[in-house]
Formats: C-alpha cells, sequence, structure tokens
C-alpha cells in the first residue's frame, strides 16, 4: 500500500527523510553496535545524542545561553500543571487569555493551586477569533500570563504576541512551534509537545529562561521540578530515548531545508492555497476570522452533516486521511504541519474541487 496523506491533528505524519533514516539506523546506530531503543541514556553515545539534539533546536530557534532546554514526560498536558508548580512560587496567581480547548485545561490545572484569572475570551463566537488583548488588562503582580500560539482543534493562531511588560509569558506552542519564527526572548517559557512538528509522542520540549528555575511551590513533585530536570541535564531520570534522536533527526532536517525561516515561507504558501479555495468555493466554508486563521490547521464545513460524512470518507478512501474535525467542533480539519508536502495540499484541493463539482446542483 502507497503511503497515503495524513492530516491528522496529532500524532501526525513525519518527514519521510527521517523515518528513511531511522528505518536504516534502526538495528544499530553508526558506530555503536546497537539500536538507540537499547542505548543506555548514560553512554557517550546516547550523550552525544541528546546534546546535539540540544545544539541544533538552540540553532534553528536562536535560543540564547541564559534560556534552558528541556527534554520531559508527560506530554503538554502535564505542563498545565508543571507551569503554576514552577511559577506559583512568585506569586500564586496568573492570567490567561483563553482562545480555546487547550486552553481551558491549562486554566482548569492551575486553579487547583492558585488563582488563574481570565482576562479575555472568545467563547462567545465558538473560539473562531483571537481575542485583543492590551498590557493594561494583565496584574502586574502576577506570576505570568499564559497563552496558547496556536489552537489545534478551533484553527486560530497569535499573529501578534501580547506585552504583558515585565510580567513573563508563558506559550503552549505544542501545535506551530518550528513552523513560524519566534523571538524566543519574548516569552518567560515555551513548551511543547512532540507529536506535531518535532518527533512521533512521548517526549515535551520546555524552553525556559533560567530566572524562573527555583521559584516551585514546595509541594511541587521532584519530577514536576524544572530545576531538578535542568540540573540533571533532561537526564534526571531516564528520557524517551528514541522520541529524543527523532527529534535531532527532525532539527537536522529542518536545519538542512534553510531553517524555520525556509519552513514558514512553505507553510504560508500551503496554508494559502487551501485558505483561498475555501474562500472560493460554494460548498466548503472556513470556521475561523481571515487575520487570525492557522499556518497548521484548518476548519472546515460543508452544508450538511451527510455531506461532511460523504466527503471525509471518499477522501479517506483516495489517500486523504484523518480529515474528520475534532469532536467539539464537527465538519472537517486539515492539519498540515512541517512534514506535510505541498503536493499533499495541492491534491487535496484538487480532490475537494472534483467533491463539490460532483455534489454540487
Amino acid at each position: 500500500m502507497a503511503r497515503v496523506y495524513n492530516f491528522s491533528a496529532g500524532p501526525s505524519m513525519l518527514p519521510e527523510a527521517v523515518l528513511k533514516k531511522a528505518a536504516a539506523e534502526l538495528l544499530e546506530y553508526p558506530g555503536s553496535g546497537q539500536s538507540v531503543m537499547e542505548m543506555s541514556h548514560r553512554s557517550p553515545e546516547y550523550q552525544a545524542i541528546i546534546e546535539g539534539a540540544e545544539a541544533l533546536l538552540r540553532e534553528i530557534m536562536n535560543i540564547p545561553a541564559n534560556y534552558k532546554v528541556l527534554f520531559l514526560q508527560g506530554g503538554a498536558s502535564t505542563q498545565f500543571a508543571m507551569v503554576p508548580l514552577n511559577l506559583f512560587g512568585i506569586a500564586p496567581k496568573a492570567d490567561f487569555v483563553n482562545t480555546g480547548t487547550w486552553s481551558k485545561k491549562a486554566i482548569s490545572e492551575a486553579k487547583r493551586y492558585g488563582t488563574a484569572r481570565v482576562v479575555a475570551t472568545s467563547e462567545d463566537k465558538k473560539f473562531s477569533y483571537i481575542p485583543k488583548v492590551d498590557k493594561s488588562m494583565f496584574d502586574a503582580g502576577a506570576a505570568y500570563v499564559h497563552i496558547t500560539t496556536n489552537n489545534t482543534i478551533e484553527g486560530t493562531r497569535y499573529r501578534i504576541l501580547p506585552d504583558t511588560g515585565t510580567v513573563p509569558l508563558v506559550a503552549d506552542m505544542s501545535s506551530n512551534i518550528l513552523s513560524e519564527v519566534y523571538d524566543v526572548t519574548k516569552f518567560g517559557i515555551i513548551y511543547a509537545g512532540a507529536q506535531k512538528n518535532i518527533a512521533p509522542a512521548g517526549v515535551t520540549v520546555v524552553i525556559i529562561r533560567e530566572d524562573l528555575l527555583g521559584k516551585a511551590l514546595p509541594i511541587t513533585p521532584t519530577m514536576l521540578n524544572y530545576k531538578i530536570h535542568a540540573d540533571g541535564k533532561s537526564l534526571y531520570n531516564t528520557p524517551p530515548c528514541y522520541c529524543i534522536y527523532i527529534a535531532k533527526l527532525v532539527f537536522e532536517l529542518i536545519k538542512q531545508q534553510g531553517g524555520v525561516p525556509a519552513m514558514q515561507k512553505v507553510n504560508e504558501q500551503k496554508a494559502k492555497m487551501l485558505y483561498d479555495f475555501l474562500d472560493n468555493s460554494k460548498m466548503f466554508k472556513g470556521t475561523v476570522v481571515p487575520e487570525d486563521r492557522s499556518l497548521m490547521n484548518i476548519p472546515f464545513t460543508s452544508p450538511a452533516e451527510d455531506t461532511d460524512k460523504a466527503f471525509i470518507k471518499e477522501a479517506s478512501a483516495a489517500g486523504f486521511v484523518n480529515l474528520k474535525g475534532h469532536r467539539s467542533v464537527g465538519g472537517m480539519r486539515a492539519s498540515i504541519y512541517n512534514a506535510m508536502p505541498v503536493e499533499g495540499v495541492e491534491k487535496l484541493v484538487d480532490f475537494m474541487k472534483k467533491f463539490e463539482t460532483k455534489n454540487t446542483k
């Protein structure tokens, strides 16, 4: 069977070049006589892998020396607890901008350890836009301000980061890290689950400014303390070794292809192609206001649920899989992360045109 075009929101498709290299090295990592999956995380061979992964990520994201890079476990969902546990030692309160499902979960978790204040929300219009905020809306005494830079389910994205003054900005960047250029110095913490643009599910990247370490609440479990992991260089306990190895291969490929600026250029091309079709279609419509549209996750609908089902079924049979929208939203969603080739979006649009022609009276 030929490989399909996988439009899943996550776990998502990986670059074919990375899969091929991993396959070639699966039985024996060069010079080691063993697979990375068998390798001791304390071995010099694995030390080179994890240090190489960090160095590459620092290079392609231009991460300053005063930020620590951590490779952790537990997914972004664990970060919903880890962030307040580690920062509420500064002040037991934080501000949030609520832009969707994952923001709501972060807010709910933070409330277990302190005050989580919602300064703005787009829930009134089913999270179809990013609410406008300004510095005066934030509490200068808050430990941090939390945003989700790209909303996987709802298909929105921040184009302009909020100005939080001296309050650290914390970002869940799970679904758009490495897809567009960000100035890391604008953030106190960036965290991202790997299964969109980095690697298979299993590793979570955290980028944290050094001055925010050592602020954890006394109740913070050892394994949820950023300083413990920073001091242990992500090797306090056995890390998700193979996932970090795959992440290193992805970082290498991004560097070879021109870095994050090149990724952004291609992602803008892919997104424009699909949005242009949706804006001119007689059958399919996008669900997000144009100025806040995601480059990564594009939700859309047809006039009827039966048409949605027919489209998803026929698309899957044609090799375009995982286009069903999230259960909380419905409709369809095309997730077009870095690994999705331009050709995949071109062929999807062509299929959508043919489906529309066949089903429009």
